[in-house]
């Protein structure tokens, strides 16, 4: 009987951390949880009397409030959360210094609106704003619009 209870606990007290950690909210898990630790009060009241019964659901408890407080501490979650800082940019220099309106360049894909234009060494996105254009034509910088550059054929 004792290693039945044990067993009930046990497990209830995995299915309550899963539930903490891997899947908040009420889910199965936590009817799983519920279900296995009222049972094995419940038989330990049933099979061992009102001593044994109240020591196993102090037991009960006194373990779920330990999970508790251990798994919703921010130091347990520190331990494990990503400390990487993201901090770069779409586009580290904005376009207008980059490319002067005016400049020559050739498209490297069609531009249907949008494509690839190389001016200089550098590949840019551009955009066509009146026609498609094929690929290996000459374009010229016309404007931008956002981060890309608006161009037309030569």
């Amino acid at each position: 009987m004792i290693l039945w209870i044990t067993l009930l606990i046990l497990l209830g007290l995995l299915l309550f951390i899963a539930e903490l950690v891997l899947l908040p909210g009420i889910t199965l898990a936590a009817v799983g949880a519920f279900i296995c630790l009222v049972a094995a009060a419940t038989w330990a009241f049933v099979g061992g009397g009102l001593v044994t019964g109240f020591i196993v659901l102090g037991i009960i408890l006194f373990c779920l409030s330990i999970l508790t407080l251990l798994f919703l501490r921010p130091k347990t979650w520190n331990r494990v959360a990503l400390k990487t800082n993201i901090d770069s940019q779409v586009q580290p220099v904005e376009i207008e210094k980059q490319v002067e309106v005016g400049v020559q360049g050739y498209t490297l894909t069609r531009l249907a609106p949008m494509g690839k234009v190389q001016i200089g060494d550098t590949i840019f996105e551009a955009k066509s704003l009146d026609s498609y254009i094929d690929p290996r034509r000459e374009v010229v910088v016309i404007g931008y619009d956002n981060a890309n550059i608006i161009v037309r054929p030569l």
